[in-house]
Order: C-alpha cells, then sequence, then structure tokens
C-alpha cells in the first residue's frame, strides 16, 4: 500500500545500471509524471509522443513537451516519424555496442579530396563528410537538433563501431558554445563508457565569446569538454579538417595534439593561437593604425595575414610537431583503421566501466 509512491525504488534502480546495461527508453505516445527521466537514450515518434510534467495547469498534453521543442533543447537523442522507423533505428544503435561486424563497403575515399572548399571563407557540409567517411549507410547521428555547433554520430570504419565528434562549420564558424560543450562531453562519456573510439573532426575557429554566451555558463562548461576528453580511456583519434584555433582546438584533441594516439591533419588544415585575422588587428595594431593611406593599410593588412596564414599552415605545423603529419584525405580510412588496430582493445565492452553517463 503506498501513499506518495517515495518508496518505490525505481528511481534508485534505474539510474544505477544506466552504465551497465545500456538502458533504453523509446516513447510512443503521451508519456507524463516523468517516467521518461529514468533512462539514457529516449527514441521519440516526431508530432506524437510528448513528455508532460505534472500539476502545471491548464494545457493540453500537446503544449507540454512536445518533440518540436524537446528535440532543440536536446531531451530527445533520435527523432522517428513511426513505430518501424523506432524499431530499426534501436536496432542500429545498440548493434554499435556489440562490436565489429565482418560485412563493410564504402564510397570512393577519394572524394574527400573535394570536400574542403578552395575557398577558406566557405562553409561545408561536415556532415557529408562523415558519411562519405564511413561505410555505407552506418551513420547514426545523436541530438542532431540541439547543440548544432557539434556534430555526434555513432559510425562504422571498415565494420569497427567508432564515436564521431566534429565542429559543424555552418553554425558559428564552428566556434564552441555551451550547448554543443554539452553535447559533446554526454557523447564522449557514452562512448568511453563502452570503449567505442572517439575520432574526433576539428574545425573550429575557437569557443564562442561574448555577454550573452558567458550568461549560459560557457567558462564552466568548455572546462568540462576539457576534464571529460583529458580522462577518457577509449582510444582517441583526431583529423584537423581545416580551421584549428585556441583554445577550443585543443579541447577537441583532449587538451594537446599529443593526447590522442595520433592528431593528422588534411591539406586545407590552418593552425594558430586564436583567429588569424583577429591576432593581426590585435597584435599589429600600431602599424596598422599609423598607416594613414587606407589602401596602403588594407594591402599590409592583407600581407600580414597571408603571412600568418603560410606559418600556420599543415606542412608548417608538422614541420614543428604540432600535428603528426599531412594526410591525402583519402587515405583517411586507412589511418584510422591502422590506429584501432594499434591498440590493446579498439572493440567495445559489455558491461560499462563508468557508474553512469550524465543526462545533458
Amino acid at each position: 500500500m503506498y501513499v506518495s509512491h517515495i518508496k518505490v525504488r525505481n528511481w534508485r534502480n534505474f539510474p544505477r545500471i544506466d552504465a551497465d546495461l545500456r538502458a533504453r527508453q523509446f516513447v510512443v505516445g503521451p508519456n507524463a509524471s516523468g517516467k521518461s527521466n529514468l533512462m539514457d537514450v529516449f527514441r521519440f515518434l516526431r508530432d506524437i509522443a510528448t513528455i508532460e510534467g505534472g500539476g502545471l495547469g491548464l494545457f493540453t498534453p500537446e503544449e507540454i513537451g512536445p518533440m518540436s521543442d524537446l528535440g532543440p533543447a536536446g531531451s530527445v537523442d533520435i527523432l522517428v516519424d513511426d513505430e518501424y522507423e523506432a524499431i530499426d533505428a534501436a536496432k542500429q544503435y545498440l548493434s554499435y555496442f556489440q562490436g565489429s561486424i565482418p560485412s563493410w563497403d564504402c564510397v570512393d575515399q577519394r572524394l574527400l579530396r573535394h570536400a574542403i572548399p578552395e575557398n577558406r571563407k566557405r562553409p561545408f557540409s561536415v556532415r557529408k563528410v562523415i558519411e562519405q567517411m564511413a561505410d555505407i549507410d552506418s551513420v547514426l547521428e545523436l541530438r542532431g537538433e540541439f547543440g548544432v555547433g557539434i556534430i555526434t554520430s555513432l559510425i562504422r570504419i571498415e565494420g569497427h563501431p567508432v564515436g564521431v565528434i566534429a565542429n559543424n562549420n555552418e553554425h558559428l564558424g564552428g566556434a564552441v558554445d555551451s550547448d554543443g560543450a554539452d553535447k559533446l562531453c554526454r557523447f564522449a562519456q557514452l562512448c568511453d563508457c563502452f570503449n567505442i573510439p572517439i575520432l574526433v573532426l576539428v574545425d573550429t575557429t575557437g569557443m564562442m565569446v561574448g555577454p550573452d554566451i558567458e550568461r549560459t555558463g560557457l567558462a564552466r562548461k568548455c572546462n568540462n569538454v576539457f576534464v571529460t576528453l583529458a580522462n577518457a580511456q577509449s582510444p582517441r583519434f583526431t583529423i584537423i579538417l581545416r580551421k584549428s584555433y585556441g583554445l577550443a582546438a585543443q579541447a577537441m584533441m583532449t587538451g594537446s595534439s599529443r593526447a590522442p594516439l595520433f592528431a593528422l591533419a588534411w591539406p586545407t588544415a590552418e593552425l594558430g593561437g586564436m583567429n588569424l585575422e583577429a591576432a593581426i588587428r590585435l597584435g599589429n595594431r600600431a602599424e596598422l593604425a599609423a598607416i594613414e593611406d587606407i589602401e596602403e593599410r588594407a594591402a599590409r593588412y592583407q600581407e600580414l595575414v597571408a603571412d600568418a596564414y603560410w606559418r600556420g599552415n599543415a606542412i608548417n605545423s608538422a614541420s614543428v610537431h604540432e600535428n603528426d603529419g599531412v594526410i591525402d584525405p583519402a587515405e583517411t580510412r586507412r589511418w584510422i583503421v591502422r590506429g584501432l588496430m594499434a591498440c590493446e582493445n579498439p572493440e567495445p565492452i559489455r558491461r560499462g566501466r563508468r557508474p553512469n553517463i550524465d543526462t545533458w
């Protein structure tokens, strides 16, 4: 007999099996009173399932926690359209934790040589890069509508399960913001819990800055990126696709380019302590201000920027050991597989080695 149900043990027991049994929940209709908070990864049916709070006034179930709110808020990992798609997504998700598979196929890897635009200021789709790099039909993105500056996906490389963390240059130029940091850390914990190797694709202009972003707890959340990745035990690999600036690049590389098993660069990579244009404006402010002729000042600025780009290009940074080498993008998969083969145990483990995975 119950009065308030506070002695029920579910709320104690379910969180404790979070990292041991890969407990997952699938919501296919209205779900009230917080029951969905018991599990770690949710699959919801788009525009049908809702999570309702209790006693919030005169609201319909559809007004409290619709998918249009919960997806961008990061409360949902995968949005699907019907029960059949939910079952397929569940099977695919769980398959990564079962280890490698013998059969696989991939697209022509020479396509990756054309993935980055020649104009370094033009954006490109890092999702397309991930799709081309991964085995065909092996990409499963988590929390795609939340923290859109960071892409987190489970993929396979020659059948091996791999967790990908990538900067999305189409949002804030790839800068890491608070939501992106939260998303990154939680995904890294998931991979680390079950020893799924982590592949980081770097293309970031730095940590996002400004009064508004600081009010979101950016300093604390970006510090958590350093702490989470630096303490991960899963094999870690880094590929610098293009921009690699400042603390954000270091955080993505688990604190240092020396920290991952390898930190390789594509020929399009450019490295710097901060955004190179901003560094020129700040470091050469007095010199530029002393040039009265506007055209001459602009020409001198472009000259300084070009020199900074030359010093920070992929080959020059490799010559001083700031990355482990410049590779042909078409050879990326081969490097990843060789890295996996060099690991003592690149396969997922059956029971999680963390007591829990953070829910945010």
